[in-house]
């Protein structure tokens, strides 16, 4: 039978649209080829990269390249902050509204929802640069960098390593449709700029302009200073701690990622907000943590103990 027209082959052609929309759809997948990119997944992904090419036909103006810029940081600190700090390792305590507007903000990264982040994050530190840490880069820079990210396996959230996530269905189902946020942000990023073109003229911005830029560039860019952490901070930097893995210590990437760069640290002692161990380690997450606090909007920030400091000293 000729397989273009095999039921069965349709079927999982279908099954993979729909995965585009409802992740729940991976329940129950076999597990051959798991370690296979998932082209006709991954194709969103790489279409989001063409559409940065459309800088070229909608300009550029202060306007679009500021917003992309704090688009950029509102969502790497959700990124580090919750999705990462938060809800893979626990590191403070917030309330569940907070939790809620924060996981939103993450999910607007495209980096998919707040417990298949937690669920690969908390796999990735039990298995760290084993064979069967999906992102390790022993097994290659693009295939730690971003390869990983489009298999099937890395598709799936494993529910048995979010057990205390679980228990909010408001993060299930940020979980399961984690294509919503996002267009919404591109809706109303272009609408915005529609908006500014018709009634602010002189800010030199449109619909096309902010959607490129705001949506497309900035997102694009996030996505890869995000997984740099994965591809270089486990090659390039210092090593302060004898960890069993290979992560190391970059300011340029803690730069880039608001702190997260500071790797080997994390590695090593997993359990503080903090990552940026000594006071010229600069970790805006923490900062921005800090001020949080201030306000009364997260609490309970886990330290560095003394301990680790002085394992280090040694």
């Amino acid at each position: 039978m000729d397989a273009t027209r095999d039921p069965r082959h349709a079927g999982s052609r279908l099954g993979a649209l729909r995965r585009w929309f409802d992740t729940s759809a991976d329940a129950g997948l076999p597990d051959a080829n798991d370690d296979r990119i998932d082209w006709l997944r991954a194709l969103p992904f790489i279409a989001m990269h063409l559409a940065c090419l459309g800088v070229f036909w909608v300009g550029v103006s202060p306007t679009a390249a500021w917003i992309a810029l704090a688009l950029y940081a509102a969502r790497m600190f959700a990124i580090t902050g919750f999705y990462h700090r938060y809800f893979s390792h626990r590191t403070f305590r917030t309330s569940r509204a907070v939790q809620f507007a924060f996981a939103l903000l993450g999910a607007a990264s495209v980096q998919r929802g707040p417990l298949w982040w937690a669920a690969h994050h908390r796999h990735h530190h039990v298995h760290a640069d084993t064979a069967a840490d999906p992102h390790t880069p022993r097994k290659g820079f693009w295939r730690s960098h971003a390869g990983w990210f489009l298999t099937r396996a890395g598709f799936r959230t494993d529910p048995s390593r979010i057990g205390d996530l679980l228990r909010y269905p408001e993060l299930r189902w940020l979980d399961r449709y984690d294509t919503v946020v996002p267009v919404v942000l591109a809706a109303m990023l272009y609408a915005l700029g529609a908006a500014l073109e018709r009634w602010a003229p002189g800010l030199g911005t449109d619909g096309p302009q902010l959607l490129v830029w705001g949506f497309f560039v900035s997102t694009v860019v996030l996505f890869h200073a995000t997984v740099t952490i994965n591809s270089l901070a486990h090659r390039w930097g210092r090593r302060r701690y004898a960890t069993r893995d290979d992560s190391r210590n970059n300011l340029w990437l803690a730069l880039l990622t608001f702190g997260e760069g500071w790797h080997n640290n994390h590695h090593f002692f997993p359990g503080s907000a903090r990552q940026g161990f000594r006071w010229w380690e600069v970790d805006l997450t923490w900062y921005g943590l800090r001020t949080l606090q201030l306000f009364g909007l997260v609490r309970d920030l886990k330290p560095v103990p003394a301990w680790v400091l002085a394992k280090a000293e040694h």
